[in-house]
């Protein structure tokens, strides 16, 4: 059993925006048609495939505004989909890639600084494991290597899972 788990967006995130919810600037999500590869959903970590529709809104996923909490956009199928449950294994929207950003936060949700790197993507889960044995990290985000957008999240296989809070709620 992996000492890790990739968590997908929460669910209760991506129902508030399926159902006409404002994203993290009360904005509305915008539609837009995918033209394939580039457009990761964050709920279930697939691609979206061309000619699907997408919502792309800003995304915090931290609980409260503070210094640290980075917002951005992400994407997410317009139309609802399974949330990503195989959590011990790599994501398949992390595939598309030779490599991400890797950054340890602290349980005050503040960066835990020196460890953020660009990690290839074979050594994701190695690193991932690394950074979450050091006692003052309590997760980690997985980012675009190019845009440094949000992806998924990595936890300790025995903590809180990022599905039991919601940014939105």
């Amino acid at each position: 059993m992996s000492a890790i788990r990739f968590s997908a967006m929460p669910t209760a995130d991506a129902e508030h925006l399926w159902t006409g919810g404002r994203d993290a600037y009360d904005n509305l999500p915008e539609t837009m048609v995918s033209d394939g590869p580039g457009h990761p959903c964050r709920h279930c970590l697939k691609n979206i495939d061309a000619g699907d529709l997408l919502l792309v809104f800003a995304y915090r996923p931290f609980p409260e505004l503070q210094p640290y909490a980075e917002t951005g956009p992400i994407f997410l199928h317009k139309k609802r989909c399974e949330r990503y449950e195989a959590e011990e294994e790599l994501p398949p929207v992390l595939t598309t890639s030779r490599d991400f950003i890797l950054r340890g936060y602290g349980e005050s949700n503040r960066i835990v600084y020196g460890t953020g790197a660009v990690t290839a993507t074979a050594d994701i889960p190695g690193y991932a494991e690394e950074l979450l044995q050091r006692p003052e990290i309590a997760y980690v985000h997985v980012r675009s290597a190019r845009n440094n957008c949000f992806q998924c999240r990595i936890d300790k296989q025995k903590a809180p899972a990022f599905s039991e809070t919601s940014v939105f709620i």
